[in-house]
């Protein structure tokens, strides 16, 4: 019974059965350590909840439609949906050909790694953040769901001609009004299949649960996300765009909250707007163009039918989200619960169910659905809940037989925006959706913020320790010897303005250059749009600050500096400050193929690694406009946010606060002009000192031999008289 160690059969000693169990279970665990990001599976990397907002779902969102029309391009896509989910990138920014090509490439490394071994491999790939979308749609919602005329038709009442002037006249001029009901012909009696089925009422034959046509109050809430590649209103090639909204007798225009000089602008806006269906169902969404002087121009407009939407057995009221979740960014927005949908959905459609149990099952007419059967609150406290199950049966709410059809998901649709004054001519296209909810049902919450980002401010400490291998570019007037007197230039794109330089490691005979110089670049980044923003007045008559978003670049120059002539530029790298490739740790290592993408190298992200340093290739065009090595540099990339910058400050180049140690440059770096003496000094023991030393010892060779020959004749007389 006692708890020390026993004693094994036929071996002395205690027994290590247990011991060894341990030790294989830890080779077990470090077996599978080392096997990870190799052929197992990568883990879904948790987001941080606090940092996600709506525009993280809709980011999340467009990149899986980009994703699913890669996919889909091999076995042939419609060019013009192509094009329409192109104009969805505007936030996201477009790629260049070359910067395309790369992408691929990195893609294609993805591939491999994942695929094979993983032998080798930097670490493991990680799949992106879970995050929770929406649909987004690059066309009308109509288009998606036969324009809700699943049993509700509109058709045009025509004023008849008077004569032969009105054969001109096109249909849309001749309307007086809109019929809307629906026409069906059937047998009767019907069909005993039709007949039998439960709850249907044979004299209303086709027409079952239809909704009443009495007057109704709808509380309609409208989502503007933003617009794209408006048609230019103004003489500059911008405009000046903002919403109105009209509605029955409700008119607002947001005439105040104007985006300047922008074609593609990011409302981020919600309208909360009081209507009756049917006399108030014609929603028009418009984008006017501000003036300063005279009256606002009319961009273009989309009309919305609301009436069809809302009496839809598509329920296009409020989308059914992918998640139902009661905080955070993916908050369900419609006042009714999941479990309270189905429900009514099968009250009126005399459909068998919901029937909720055991927890995490629901069975609806004679189909089974399964999920979660808990829920977390905002305290992390978990609790029982039938609402995942719901919603699980609401998605797949086309599977039911009969009455089942697709409900309308959580989405934003994009439509075109028109303009009477040119017809059939699309003058850009707009984000939005629209929710309603009846007034006499339990009132929504507050609307989504969806307002735009503010960007986040930060500073980037860029520090240019040395050069090397850079081109000799000037001849030497006293010697002859090749030289180049080497400064860095470095700036981040679109602030071309604050263009910073070192100073001069002047007379560089071997392309080495040190520097120990600081850059110091403050901006303000979009974080979910991997933009930087920069606001400024396009000329001093602008009436206020354009804002652009502009990639997040780094770019570091190599010059050659000339007294009496414009400076040389020898050579450039671009790093985009979110994918980069991680500098090589020597001179030695780094290569131009680094810069041109031809081989794979880990990239970085300087927003996740913060401080990153090592050796980058410059490079520049030769006369074939092919690249070639020019130089490299060892630079050292910090990223701090404001509140940190201000906490621990730095100066410009080698100035307090933090000062950088003067470089110990060598002896070639100076101007001969002035300082002479160490020009002689120079040639004499470091560039000729062999050849010196060659010509002194020839030099004393020639003089013993000029030495022994001058006194041979002498000692041969002295030989001969026997002196």
């Amino acid at each position: 019974m006692g708890g020390g160690p026993r004693d094994c059969p036929g071996r002395k000693g205690p027994c290590r059965t247990l011991d060894l169990a341990n030790l294989q279970a830890e080779e077990e665990k470090e077996k599978k350590k080392k096997k990870k990001g190799t052929a197992e599976e990568p883990e879904e990397e948790e987001p941080d909840e606090s940092m996600l907002d709506w525009w993280s779902k809709y980011f999340a969102s467009i990149d899986t439609m980009k994703e699913q029309l890669r996919q889909q391009e091999p076995s042939g896509i419609d060019l013009e949906e192509k094009e329409e989910v192109d104009n969805t990138e505007g936030l996201k920014g477009s790629m260049k050909g070359k910067e395309k090509a790369r992408a691929a490439k990195e893609e294609k490394r993805k591939k491999t790694q994942s695929s094979g071994s993983g032998q080798g491999s930097e670490a493991p790939e990680k799949k992106k953040p879970k995050i929770d979308e929406l649909k987004v749609y690059p066309k009308e919602l109509e288009s998606e769901f036969d324009n809700f005329e699943d049993w509700l038709h509109t058709f045009n009442l025509l004023r008849g001609k008077t004569g032969d002037d009105e054969d001109g006249s096109t249909e849309e001029e001749r309307i007086v009004g809109r019929f809307k009901g629906s026409l069906c012909v059937y047998k009767v009696p019907l069909p005993e299949d039709v007949s039998r089925e439960a709850g249907y009422d044979p004299t209303y034959g086709m027409f079952q649960g239809i909704p009443s046509n009495d007057p109704i109050n709808v509380l309609v809430r409208v989502y503007v996300v933003r617009a794209t590649d408006l048609h230019p209103a103004d003489i500059n090639g911008k405009a000046d765009p903002y919403i109105a909204i009209r509605l029955g007798k409700t008119d607002i225009r947001d005439k105040e909250n104007y985006i300047s000089k922008q074609l593609n602008p990011v409302f981020g806006k919600s309208f909360d707007i009081e209507a009756s269906f049917p006399m108030e169902s014609m929603l028009t969404v418009a984008v006017y163009d501000w003036d300063l002087v005279g009256t606002d121009d009319l961009i273009g407009e989309t009309k919305i039918d609301l009436e069809n939407r809302f009496y839809s057995k598509h329920r296009a009221t409020c989308g059914i989200a992918q998640t139902y979740s009661t905080h955070g960014y993916n908050i369900w927005r419609d006042p009714m619960k999941p479990s309270q949908i189905l429900t009514r959905l099968c009250k009126d459609s005399k459909v068998d169910g919901p029937h909720f149990g055991p927890p995490g099952r629901v069975k609806v007419a004679n189909r089974v659905f399964t999920g979660p059967s808990e829920i977390e609150d905002e305290n992390g406290q978990r609790k029982p809940t039938d609402e995942h199950v719901a919603l699980s049966a609401l998605r797949h709410w086309e599977d039911i037989p009969r009455a089942g059809c697709r409900l309308v998901p959580e989405h934003v649709e994009t439509r075109p925006l028109l303009n009477p004054d040119k017809p059939g001519i699309e003058q850009g296209r707009l984000e939005l959706w629209v929710d309603m909810f009846p007034m006499d049902m339990p009132a929504p919450g507050t609307p989504l913020d969806i307002s735009p980002r503010k960007p986040k401010k930060y500073e980037l400490r860029v520090i240019i320790w040395n050069t090397d291998e850079v081109v000799l570019e000037d001849d030497d007037f006293f010697t002859g010897e090749k030289s180049s007197d080497i400064f860095v230039r470095g700036w981040l794109k679109g602030q071309q303005e604050d263009k910073q330089d070192t100073d001069v490691h002047y007379h560089s005979l071997t392309g080495e250059g040190n520097f120990n110089w600081r850059y110091l670049f403050p901006f303000d980044y979009l974080a979910a749009e991997e933009r930087i923003v920069i606001s400024k007045k396009e000329s001093m008559f602008s009436w206020d600050e354009t804002e652009y978003k502009i990639p997040a670049r780094l770019t570091l120059q190599i010059w050659d500096a000339d007294h009496f002539s414009a400076d040389d530029f020898l050579g450039a790298i671009e790093l985009d400050l979110n994918r980069f490739p991680r500098g090589a740790k020597t001179a030695k290592q780094c290569t131009m193929e680094m810069a041109t993408g031809e081989v794979d190298v880990p990239l970085v992200s300087i927003f996740k690694q913060k401080r990153v340093k090592g050796w980058w290739p410059l490079l520049a065009r030769n006369e074939n406009d092919e690249f070639e090595l020019t130089g490299k540099v060892e630079a050292e990339l910090h990223l701090l946010t404001a509140e940190e910058a201000e906490k621990n400050p730095v100066g410009l180049a080698r100035n307090e606060p933090d000062p950088l140690e003067k470089p110990n440059r060598p002896d070639t770096a100076f101007v001969w002009f002035l300082n002479p003496l160490k020009s002689i000094k120079y040639l004499i023991c470091t560039r000729y000192k062999w050849l010196i030393i060659k010509i002194v010892l020839a030099l004393l060779g020639l003089l013993m031999l000029g030495l022994f020959l001058y006194s041979l004749p002498g000692y041969m007389v002295k030989k001969l008289l026997g002196a």
